[in-house]
């Protein structure tokens, strides 16, 4: 993985931690939380996001 790869992960996952507080504390909707998932998946390319962006929403992370 290079630096640019692991930077857009680490860049990814953050912004999808906060994104998954704000669904949890009710802050957005679960159709919110898709909408910002496509958003940032486009921005940032993750190499592992992608694995997870599902996982999110059935497990109550």
């Amino acid at each position: 993985m290079s630096r640019n790869d692991f930077q857009s992960e680490k860049l990814y996952q953050a912004t999808m931690s906060m994104a998954r507080k704000m669904l949890h504390d009710g802050l957005i909707s679960e159709e919110d939380y898709r909408q910002i998932d496509t958003i940032f998946l486009e921005k940032y390319r993750p190499v592992f996001g992608t694995l997870f962006s599902d996982l999110s929403l059935t497990s109550g992370a």
